[in-house]
């Protein structure tokens, strides 16, 4: 096996491993099992995005400091502790000590696990193949979830901590394929990376030269917002709407979860036929309706528009992700840039979960789902409309 097949799938491994959080279906109910108020369910949640936005500028600098590979081993270890917290401490403290920690390990791997993939296929030539790698890897991580989703909530039945249990045993795992992670060849040296206290200034400048840059971090937005708050913070809202039992979720989870393997797995099959730029724009409008339409059907409509919805989520993040590595220019300041639009997210999901408590504590889910469709689907436009003038002013200057 060649040394970019060994890297590429060792990262495949991490990611694998490290994105295998067994608990994920069954958390909003395991909290309300222990007594937890939906409020105080989502109220962590708010505070678990904040936290996020607060760690990942530091971690983003940390991993163009000392190397992407630290971080994803440091951000392994982290999560294996923080997968252990519910078990031996199941109240709000427990929930809330375990949602911090999880903020930061996703932190410290969020810009360095896609920051060394990028970095280490276009320093050994293969560049050409990373958007089609990057979706690769989301697709792996994305079966193992298949084949294990569908029989957590009989785990949980069993027992209640053992998803948890799992979970920690699996980023254990993960730590082991960071550490087995090549060096980038003809990689920057310790001398020739930037300084932590400088990282964020030169990582600005840059945002501060490309409004290009700018624009697509903004459009990553409305994908990461409507993935996580759909899989994380509505999914087990909208089964519990229509009565679904609780042992189905894992099963409806690896259902869209299937989908969003098969998408993520070819996202050339879009970039063929419609530009970059247009394939995130219509799979973000298209996840915006599937996800509005899920109020207003019943149960089987509803799983068939969020595996709609997962499919359009699964080509998205690929492309996206690879439009934004190409508009970084200088790549010195690649996992700050990417922690950068990380925080964006999260801090609109930070936002968006205490409306949609709210919106579920008066009943109003369904008009929560329609404002947001039209909310994301007003925002695509603008920023369609600025990202094209940008280009026009760039002149011959394009980024996909």
């Amino acid at each position: 096996m060649s040394a970019v097949k060994k890297a590429v799938w060792f990262s495949y491994g991490f990611q694998f491993f490290f994105g295998l959080l067994l608990w994920l279906p069954v958390f909003y109910e395991y909290q309300r099992q222990i007594g937890l108020s939906d409020e105080q369910i989502f109220g962590i949640q708010s505070i678990y995005y904040i936290a996020f936005c607060l760690l990942e500028i530091p971690t983003g600098m940390v991993a163009d400091r000392f190397d992407y590979r630290h971080c994803l081993v440091v951000g392994a270890v982290v999560l294996v502790g923080a997968n252990l917290v519910p078990v031996f401490l199941a109240d709000y403290t427990g929930f809330l000590v375990h949602f911090l920690l999880i903020a930061l390990a996703r932190s410290l791997v969020s810009g360095a696990a896609s920051a060394y993939l990028y970095e280490y296929m276009h320093a050994a030539g293969e560049g050409e193949h990373y958007p089609q790698a990057e979706g690769y890897g989301r697709s792996y991580s994305l079966i193992g979830k298949v084949v294990c989703w569908p029989v957590v909530g009989l785990l949980m039945q069993w027992n209640m901590p053992s998803p948890y249990w799992l979970s920690a045993i699996n980023a254990a795992i993960a730590v082991g394929m960071a550490l087995l992670l090549p060096a980038v060849p003809g990689g920057l040296t310790k001398a020739q990376r930037p300084p932590v206290a400088t990282a964020l200034r030169g990582a600005f400048t840059q945002l501060r030269g490309s409004t290009v840059l700018v624009l697509l971090m903004v459009q990553g937005v409305a994908i990461f917002t409507l993935a996580r708050i759909c899989t994380v913070n509505l999914f087990q809202p909208i089964l519990d709407l229509k009565d679904t039992p609780v042992t189905m979720y894992g099963v409806v989870m690896a259902l869209m979860t299937v989908f969003e393997a098969l998408g993520a797995a070819r996202p050339n099959w879009l970039r063929k036929r419609i530009s970059d730029l247009g394939s995130v724009f219509v799979l973000t409008v298209v996840m915006a309706l599937a996800l509005a339409l899920t109020a207003a059907l019943g149960v089987l409509g509803t799983v068939l528009a969020l595996c709609v919805f997962s499919l359009a989520c699964g080509l998205s993040f690929p492309i996206q992700r690879a439009l934004l590595n190409q508009a970084i220019t200088d790549s010195r300041y690649r996992a700050t840039l990417l922690s950068i639009e990380s925080i964006i997210d999260r801090a609109v999901c930070a936002l968006v979960a205490v409306v949609l408590g709210s919106s579920l504590g008066a009943g109003e889910l369904g008009g929560f789902l329609l404002a947001t469709a039209i909310v994301t689907i007003l925002l695509m436009l603008v920023v369609a409309g600025l990202l094209r003038l940008a280009r026009r002013r760039r002149g011959s200057v394009t980024v996909g």
